[in-house]
């Protein structure tokens, strides 16, 4: 009888606790062999090229290089890794963001041994592993808002809309938080989304795409908000301002 070789494993992620847990958890495993541990995206690249581990458990938030990046990296010299983040339930944009990257699946922090194993094998195996309510998630992620197709960018969801509205006015995010009423973090969460919907890596791609449609003009930051919305009233006061 053939003896089945062992996963190779290499762990990612800043949190020494954490990472000694999911390290105990692979040595403890006899489907699975520990190849490795970094505290960062740039250690897991270098690590993954000199191991070259059969699946990765990558911490999405990391200091320096992200989770994201280090996937983008280790899977362009390493193509055949199977890369599995770990992240939050409720964080959908980083785990749209990750398997945009190429990772095949995702782990929720706090999920118990077995179902970590079982997620190991299944990327280890070449499977996808995403549940139906993270698939349904990501898909109202990506759906098209059907109350106004006839916006130049009819992917973006209204508050997209809005918030890409003000940046082409040259609105900061601190500027675009208080005229929203957001919180900065929903605010640069929703500018992130942007950059991937309109396929642009920076801000001033993204305004340069928005003022090409016509936003950032006055009639626009009025328009496409309802009566009542904190950024139509913002607009409505610039506008008698000028006129005083």
């Amino acid at each position: 009888m053939t003896d089945i070789r062992p996963i190779s494993v290499v762990v990612a992620d800043d949190h020494p606790i954490f990472r000694s847990g999911l390290r105990q958890l692979v040595e403890d495993s006899p489907l699975l062999e520990f190849a490795g541990e970094a505290a960062d995206g740039e250690q897991a690249v270098e690590l993954c090229r000199e191991r070259q581990p059969d699946v990765v458990l990558m911490d999405i938030h990391m200091p320096g290089t992200n989770g994201i990046s280090a996937t983008r990296r280790i899977l362009a010299d390493l193509p055949s890794t199977g890369i599995l983040v770990l992240t939050m339930l409720e964080d959908d944009t980083s785990i749209f963001a990750a398997l945009r990257a190429g990772a095949r699946g995702y782990v929720v922090k706090g999920s118990g041994p077995d179902d970590i194993i079982r997620a190991i094998t299944a990327v280890a195996a070449g499977q996808a592993l995403l549940d139906v309510t993270a698939a349904t998630r990501i898909a109202s992620f990506l759906q098209p808002d059907a109350r106004n197709p006839d916006h130049p960018f009819p992917s973006l969801s209204t508050r997209e809309r809005d918030i890409l509205d003000l940046m082409a006015a040259g609105r900061s995010n601190a500027a675009i938080a208080e005229a929203l009423a957001l919180s900065e973090k929903t605010v640069r969460n929703n500018v992130s989304n942007i950059f991937t919907k309109l396929q642009v890596t920076s801000r001033s791609d993204a305004i340069v795409k928005a003022r090409r449609a016509g936003l950032g003009e006055p009639a626009t930051l009025s328009r496409n908000r309802p009566e009542g919305h904190p950024g139509h009233r913002q607009a409505d006061s610039s506008q008698s301002s000028k006129h005083a």
